[in-house]
């Protein structure tokens, strides 16, 4: 008689699958907590308890960690294995039901204690799917309630040797995904405590295949993503329509999504190879994609756009006849997917909520990786002050916010002039300041006179605070701190401009 031990956190499915295994012919052991479940569901079931002849000890830290169950689970399917089994009264056993305490759960409570957190690491179960999955050439393991149905199909005759095999891969990436949680949760209060500490603790992380790309940046690169979650899809969302998303999608969609929930009001953005072509704000999302477009109609064409709010079919109707590559957002009215459908080259991707996770983020070197916090707006001590003789009026106030928090998505050197709640030009990545001042205005063109301009970092030199003066800029918003701040200010209460300081940089390489 083919024996399955259970031992469960979460039960869901637990009774009809073991009903299924009992059905078959299966003998069935289960822990305390899994025991009293399976009996209350009507069925039979041997407590590990009785099984071991061994007590639960410590208040239920210590119930399957004994030779009875291992031995019967790492036992190979020789004669000397069986002998020696049989020699300790014991027996084979054929298949583990095992999940695992809710770790990671626990520690997201802001509030959770170390003794919470420390009693909510799984000890017995870990070694279950660990035993379990080592000798997958003979035992069978199910680790996620996902599987119970499929392996209840193949147990009416014999799980195969793929399927075995496949459960243990999971298997073995559950436990390392859990082990890193427990790893990142205690190095982080060592961190709290002791930055050098935190610093020296090895950094591990689980990834999760989503889908293997076509190629990577060009044809002869190939390219794979991978996600923080099992099951997760691109970017954490749900493609809903159009193509499979490509490398350089994905890159541009990250720049977009994270620009467009960054914003309060309803909020587009545009992005075309990795920078944003326009951002705006405004009380519903066809009057910010509108004003979005209008910052640079030649680069938004076959860009791609990302909105805070559901896309509605007002939004949709919007677009035109523009050529968008992908759009993505908290979801899609009826209206907007009537109204996009036509466009069959057109990604649609639903996100599912407004969050950016997680709040670090990697970037290859070579020979290394850098790990960095995202960049979630100005710190706490940043203080915004006014250095010229002039206060802004409330409507620069309002812009000069607004291009502030735009700016923080922009390529260093980056430069946003704004009017209203919206770019009305971009200019970033270039080897010095000036170049960007002067792409921005030019892109702006007529729009400039009377906007604000926000720049990521300090004026090494005046020169851009004179050239936006030239170009009708009325107000600017900068960190402060370069050794020639005070020629700055000259240069703006020459030209009447007012000159607030953030005493926060915000560059993006």
């Amino acid at each position: 008689m083919p024996r399955a031990i259970l031992s469960v956190h979460d039960k869901t499915g637990l009774i009809a699958f073991a009903r299924g295994l009992h059905d078959l012919g299966w003998a069935l052991i289960a822990s305390g907590g899994t025991a009293r479940s399976l009996r209350d569901g009507g069925l039979p079931v041997t407590e590990v308890a009785a099984y071991t002849g061994s007590p639960e000890i410590l208040g239920g830290r210590v119930k399957t960690l004994h030779p009875a169950i291992h031995g019967g689970l790492l036992a190979r399917s020789t004669a000397d294995d069986r002998g020696e089994l049989q020699n300790l009264g014991w027996d084979y056993i054929d298949l583990v039901a095992c999940n695992l305490y809710p770790f990671e759960d626990t520690v997201a409570d802001p509030h959770v204690t170390l003794d919470s957190a420390i009693e909510n690491i799984d000890i017995g179960g870990v070694t279950l799917i660990r035993a379990a999955a080592k000798n997958h050439q003979r035992v069978t393991l199910v680790c996620s309630p996902d599987d119970y149905a499929a392996v209840l199909a193949e147990a009416r005759t014999t799980v195969s040797p793929e399927t075995r095999r496949r459960l243990a891969i999971k298997g073995f990436q559950l436990t390392a995904h859990y082990d890193t949680a427990i790893q990142a949760y205690l190095s982080g209060l060592a961190g709290a405590t002791n930055g050098a500490a935190e610093a020296a603790q090895p950094f591990s992380v689980q990834l999760y295949p989503v889908q293997s790309l076509r190629y990577g940046e060009n044809p002869h690169q190939s390219a794979v993503l991978y996600g923080y979650e099992a099951g997760a899809g691109p970017l954490g969302g749900r493609v809903l329509q159009g193509k499979e998303l490509s490398y350089n999608n994905l890159l541009d969609l990250d720049a977009a999504w994270k620009a467009a929930v960054s914003f309060d009001l309803p909020t587009i953005c545009i992005v075309k190879h990795l920078s944003p072509c326009g951002i705006a704000s405004a009380d519903d999302l066809a009057a910010a994609y509108a004003a979005a477009f209008a910052c640079d109609t030649r680069s938004a064409f076959g860009g791609v756009i990302a909105a805070n709010r559901v896309f509605d079919k007002a939004a949709a109707i919007a677009l035109g006849d523009l050529f968008v590559e992908c759009l993505a957002a908290p979801g899609f009215s009826d209206g907007a997917r009537q109204a996009l459908a036509a466009r069959k080259n057109c990604r649609l991707v639903e996100m599912p909520d407004l969050t950016v996770a997680p709040h670090y983020e990697l970037r290859s070197i070579n020979r290394g990786v850098l790990r960095q916090d995202v960049d979630l707006g100005d710190p706490p001590a940043a203080e915004w002050k006014v250095v010229s003789q002039r206060q802004p009026t409330a409507a620069e106030w309002e812009s000069l916010r607004f291009a502030w928090r735009a700016c923080q998505h922009v390529k260093s050197n980056a430069i946003v002039l704004a009017r209203g709640q919206a770019t009305v030009g971009i200019g970033g990545g270039q080897p010095n300041r000036v170049d960007c001042v002067r792409i921005a205005s030019e892109r702006a063109g007529h729009k400039s006179q009377g906007a604000v301009m926000a720049s990521d970092a300090f004026f090494p030199f005046p020169d851009s605070v004179r050239l936006a003066a030239r170009a009708g800029v009325t107000a600017v918003v900068h960190p402060g701190g370069s050794v020639r701040d005070a020629e700055t200010v000259a240069v703006a209460d020459a030209a009447g401009l007012a000159l607030v300081v953030t005493g926060a940089r915000h560059f993006r390489h």
